[in-house]
């Protein structure tokens, strides 16, 4: 964590702590260990859901890691989506999709790096026609399969209105993808009122609502598995 810049993802310690040489861990569960160990509130703190910190770089974090002075809602807000969007996006990658974020977003902060660097595509795809991919293109975070058409389609809902991102998919129903509302669990209530509305009738079985603790979990299980995999299938 401190060659990190002293903080981490759960999934970034997974991939990485095992590779720390002359180290014996003594353990058949290293990443219970793990999350077990960040907990200690003797040297580490917690951030946000999946993400963690030592204790001794709490006054020197980045600002869009663990701010030390009050900032503009926007600012805090913009922090937040793209750190849910950051993490969609390596989901993506791991799971060998092509991912991508609105062009707007591209210089928005994930951790260390912009969402640019993380994500895969660099011109967004022509899958389709020509206002259709403008509609897809404003979607916070899409994998795109091998055949380079859209596999998943994920809208983090920080603070706007659900009801615009069912709109859009509602514009995109014509495609075979999983739609996917991405909010705090405060929000499922919202998001089940108004997806009952009739107008998102062709979507009742197709988007799903996923918290933003349950986004952080599949960060992590995500890892773990591509961990767990490496060491079977060198």
């Amino acid at each position: 964590m401190e060659e990190n810049g002293g903080f981490a993802t759960l999934g970034f310690l997974y991939q990485n702590v095992l590779k720390v040489s002359d180290v014996d861990w003594k353990t058949k569960t290293p990443f219970a260990s793990i999350r077990r160990i960040v907990q200690d509130e003797r040297f580490f703190f917690k951030i946000r859901p999946g993400l963690w910190a030592l204790k001794t770089f709490k006054n020197r974090l980045p600002t869009e890691i663990f701010p030390t002075k009050p900032l503009p809602e926007t600012k805090k807000l913009d922090f937040n989506h793209s750190y849910y969007q950051g993490l969609l996006v390596e989901i993506g990658n791991l799971k060998s999709f092509q991912t991508s974020v609105p062009s707007q977003d591209k210089n928005k902060k994930y951790l260390d790096k912009t969402l640019g660097e993380i994500t895969t595509i660099t011109s967004f795809y022509q899958f389709g026609y020509d206002y259709l991919v403008k509609r897809a293109s404003t979607i916070d975070v899409i994998w795109f399969n091998e055949r380079r058409m859209p596999d998943s389609l994920f809208e983090v809902e920080h603070s706007t209105d659900i009801q615009n991102s069912l709109l859009k998919f509602v514009d995109l129903q014509d495609f075979y993808a999983k739609f996917f509302i991405v909010a705090d669990k405060v929000r499922r209530k919202e998001f089940e009122t108004k997806a009952k509305f009739s107008a998102f009738t062709p979507l009742s079985k197709r988007v799903q609502f996923i918290n933003y603790d349950a986004v952080s979990d599949w960060h992590t299980k995500t890892y773990e598995y591509v961990v767990l995999e490496k060491q079977i299938v060198p």
